[in-house]
């Protein structure tokens, strides 16, 4: 089902957030937007406020300053259970507990229920289990599962909240090379399949340059780029980075290879 959208097409958009802890600023003047089905990768340095940006995005901090619109709508001025209605979070550390999964993914519908789980909420959890691969999973406890296996659980908790806006912080960190691979693909077949937007911060930048659609560099707490995947260039990665790279076509994909 698509979104409704604002008036230029675009479901996420973000202007002058800024955020600081204690006085020293993190985010100064944060401004971007993205369209439904597609994927922006958050990239920078360690430190440069990937994290900080998410969380403002879906008021688990609040920004000193700035507005944040889903689908023309002003999320800095709604509710939490609102925003949570509308904005996905998949953290970049959770806990494994010994609820199982069906269970862990029907949190997901909390923001939506009401005294009891309807059978709206039971079918949407059954149909999300389905997309990500999970049914023969559903009744095993998150705490027996590999980590590729609970961070596809995490984002179906999320994806259960129906939002407009899929936010995810480092969600390919500490996973092997397979689980990487599977769960940036899911993200981005969720975003074009079913018309949300994703904000993936990341490290890796070749799975980030493989996956993503567009990139918002963050350096010195500001907007450093804002490029489209055809312009990316060397020349920006190493003034963020401070390391010379070359990128070359391999199988038709661009690799980010250091100098």
């Amino acid at each position: 089902m698509g979104k409704a959208l604002a008036g230029n097409g675009m479901i996420l958009e973000v202007s002058g957030i800024r955020f600081s802890y204690n006085s020293h600023p993190v985010l100064a003047g944060i401004g971007f937007s993205l369209a439904p089905g597609r994927v922006l990768g958050v990239l920078g340095r360690n430190g440069a406020g990937k994290s900080t940006l998410l969380k403002c995005l879906n008021r688990i901090l609040s920004p000193q300053s700035g507005a944040v619109l889903l689908e023309g709508e002003d999320l800095l001025s709604m509710g939490r259970r609102a925003v949570a209605r509308r904005v996905g979070y998949v953290p970049q550390r959770h806990d494994a507990e010994r609820l199982t999964v069906y269970e862990t993914v029907l949190l997901g519908r909390k923001p939506h229920m009401g005294w009891t789980v309807s059978p709206e909420d039971c079918r949407r959890v059954e149909t999300i289990l389905e997309q990500m691969g999970l049914t023969l999973l559903s009744a095993r406890p998150v705490s027996d599962l590999s980590g590729g296996e609970v961070q596809k659980v995490i984002i179906a908790r999320a994806l259960a909240q129906s939002p407009g806006v899929l936010l995810l912080d480092e969600p390919t960190s500490n996973l092997d090379l397979k689980n990487q691979l599977e769960v940036m693909g899911l993200v981005r077949g969720i975003a074009r399949n079913q018309g949300l937007s994703a904000v993936v911060s990341i490290h890796d930048l070749n799975l980030a340059v493989r996956f993503a659609d567009s990139f918002l560099f963050l350096k010195d707490h500001r907007v450093h780029a804002l490029v489209e995947k055809d312009g990316l260039n060397a020349d920006i990665i190493q003034e963020v980075y401070g390391v010379g790279v070359s990128l070359r076509e391999v199988d038709g994909s661009t690799v980010v290879i250091p100098l």
